[in-house]
């Protein structure tokens, strides 16, 4: 089938990831993405930074995908792209506009994600991943590149901020900042995957053993400094942010990343709340569609596709105290707006 893999609902590519070893077939690895190019302020790709030519295409149930939405949330870039929510619930062609009227994006007026990897490469081989940005006119994918977008959207969509916006990825901090997020992304964003999708007992005790190294690591970090980079949020934050708020309602359980629950690290847990109740994060998280997907999804890891009813999201709206720490979340920038008419997080999905 174009734009899919034949190892089921995703493809091996998948920025979600599962891929093979959902399946039971072979150890995880999660691909490059495919389709990389840029949307920059010069458009050297061919992708010119444009509003309203771009659709952002993101499961709220992914974290890949969550890095893009509080970005863009963060960045003010809600009248520059428009946005594009899936079900979370994916059949055999894999993410699916069945939450919009007709069960079609009103935008780009298809049914299927892959409708726009297709338009981009008929009979690409790989995986239908989120976040995806697509260009309108053509309905065409541009990008893949969950890597990369977040920071294009944090330096090549400058002209395009909100009034107030935070510098997200701090010219000075860079070279640090790549080197945090190399370590979060190897051992914890990803590697909660290489424990849940292990397909041997040493491949799990590996995979765990570095989540718990590096969230150790972390926790230390944060013990006397209120972000990952000092006194504001960056994009180091953002990427750790979107596996910790899913760390006990699913990693724990689902993927076996059991040696303790976030919950029960004070530094780790008081960080994770500060984060949710920052305007642009909590408000773009949605934890029904987050335990539905992981537990309906993955067959391989889940076969009832039964969705248990805890944990007990009440916690996420507790004080944290990390105010006392100082710092101020959005540096010489302001906090975003509510999220627009629409887009907010039904009842079922908040605390």
């Amino acid at each position: 089938m174009a734009a899919m893999s034949t190892t089921g609902p995703y493809g091996a590519g998948d920025a979600d990831g599962a891929g093979n070893a959902a399946y039971g077939r072979k150890p995880f690895k999660r691909s490059r993405s495919h389709f990389a190019d840029r949307v920059t302020a010069d458009g050297r790709d061919g992708w010119p930074v444009e509003a309203g030519r771009y659709r952002l295409v993101v499961s709220r149930a992914c974290p890949w995908a969550g890095r893009a939405l509080i970005s863009w949330r963060l960045l003010g870039l809600e009248d520059a792209i428009s946005l594009a929510v899936t079900d979370p619930i994916q059949d055999d062609r894999s993410w699916r506009f069945t939450l919009d009227p007709g069960g079609r994006d009103p935008v780009l007026a298809i049914r299927y994600l892959s409708e726009a990897y297709d338009a981009r490469e008929s009979g690409y081989p790989g995986g239908v991943s989120v976040p995806a940005l697509v260009d309108v006119p053509t309905k065409r994918l541009v990008t893949n590149d969950y890597q990369r977008l977040t920071l294009d959207f944090a330096t090549e969509w400058r002209a395009l901020h909100r009034d107030g916006a935070p510098d997200l990825y701090p010219r000075a901090l860079r070279e640090e900042t790549d080197e945090v997020m190399e370590g979060v992304y190897r051992d914890v964003n990803n590697g909660v995957y290489r424990a849940g999708f292990a397909t041997t007992q040493e491949e799990y005790e590996d995979a765990f053993r570095a989540v718990f190294r590096r969230l150790a690591t972390v926790s230390e970090r944060l013990a006397g400094r209120r972000y990952l980079m000092g006194d504001s949020i960056t994009e180091a934050d953002i990427r750790l942010f979107t596996t910790l708020v899913r760390f006990d309602a699913v990693y724990h359980g689902h993927f076996k990343c059991n040696a303790y629950k976030l919950a029960e690290d004070p530094v780790l847990w008081a960080y994770a709340r500060d984060l949710y109740q920052t305007p642009g994060f909590g408000d773009t998280v949605d934890f029904d569609h987050i335990k539905r997907h992981y537990y309906q999804v993955h067959t391989g890891v889940n076969p009832t596709g039964i969705v248990p009813l805890g944990p007990d999201l009440s916690g996420w709206l507790a004080p944290h105290r990390r105010q006392e720490l100082g710092g101020r979340p959005f540096g010489d920038g302001t906090p975003p707006g509510p999220p627009p008419a629409g887009e907010e997080i039904p009842a079922a999905g908040r605390p």
